[in-house]
């Protein structure tokens, strides 16, 4: 794979970039905007989904770039960090051209899950063009899963109260209405930072799915790459320990209109930090792959047609 550092011209902030070595011209891939959550950065969360580890086999373009709001933490924020991503998805579209780009999808884990709903609901440019959004532990749509009771890093309450309080001045963690734009979604969570996860969907009734699906477990022997560190003296289930081997469970919504892909994932015994595993991080590829495409050509060429 080739990895380059691209340096956005107003800002001159930096985010990876990384592709097939041995693009052709002309050859359809994937792509991939990856945002970490909030107090994290674009290095942590590209461990945290290593989709780099599948680029060749699956031809994907991968996108992770950091926020630049570092008050009370570093999180997404409307305004500057909004103008930068859509910047940042023009350069990436400009460089490969709309026209080989076969699906454009949002990543996002915890924060940057919630930035992803944020911007599917409240700007045209993302709605039009973005064919799908895979949520790690970024909130579900339609239907939420309820949080685990206590969930969240082990601080004390004070500290917790003050952090919640910091947070809800920014509205940087405010659920955006629900999104009217058409596009595939998974849902992945860890088992222990929910309280349950509901059985039903209705961003799947929107698209007329079939009643939920179980197919098998996904089993890895090997553990994810990262986790949060700063809390190993005093880890909690809910927050996340070190990585480990696990197992998955998923779920889909079959039978969708046009195709779309409705699942959910539950990650046995993990908590809301610890790095995807390499086989669950895999499957969840091959499920973004398998979901329709087309939006930002379709509009693209569209435009061209109407000038």
């Amino acid at each position: 794979m080739t990895l380059e550092t691209i340096v956005d011209q107003k800002s001159g902030r930096k985010c990876y970039l990384e592709f097939p070595a041995d693009l052709g011209a002309g050859e359809e891939v994937t792509f991939l905007l990856n945002l970490h959550g909030g107090g994290s950065v674009g290095a942590w969360q590209r461990e945290y989904f290593p989709a780099y580890d599948y680029l060749d086999a699956y031809r994907l373009v991968i996108a992770t770039p950091s926020a630049a709001t570092k008050e009370p933490s570093r999180h997404w924020a409307p305004g500057a960090d909004d103008e930068y991503l859509v910047d940042l998805a023009e350069s990436v579209i400009g460089r490969f051209g709309a026209q080989v780009i076969r699906a454009f999808w949002l990543v996002g884990h915890s924060q940057g899950g919630l930035t992803s709903n944020r911007l599917l609901s409240t700007n045209q440019y993302w709605a039009d063009q973005v064919d799908g959004w895979l949520s790690l532990s970024g909130g579900r749509l339609g239907q939420q899963a309820e949080w685990a009771v206590n969930f969240g890093p082990p601080r004390s309450e004070a500290d917790r109260a003050a952090m919640e309080q910091a947070f809800a001045r920014s509205r940087m963690f405010e659920r955006p209405p629900p999104p009217t734009a058409d596009f595939s979604f998974i849902y992945v969570t860890g088992e222990h930072e929910i309280a349950s996860l509901p059985e039903t969907s209705p961003w799947a009734e929107r698209y007329g799915a079939g009643a939920r699906k179980r197919l098998p477990d996904v089993v890895d022997d090997r553990p994810g790459k990262i986790h949060d560190s700063r809390w190993d003296d005093n880890p909690t289930l809910s927050w996340g320990r070190k990585p480990a081997p696990g197992a998955a469970q998923v779920y889909v919504f079959p039978d969708a209109k046009d195709g779309r892909v409705i699942a959910d994932v539950v990650r046995l015994d993990k908590g809301h930090t610890e790095g995807l595993e390499p086989r669950i991080t895999e499957e969840l590829i091959k499920m973004v792959l398998s979901a329709p495409g087309g939006k930002l050509r379709a509009l693209r060429e569209g435009a061209a047609v109407g000038t």
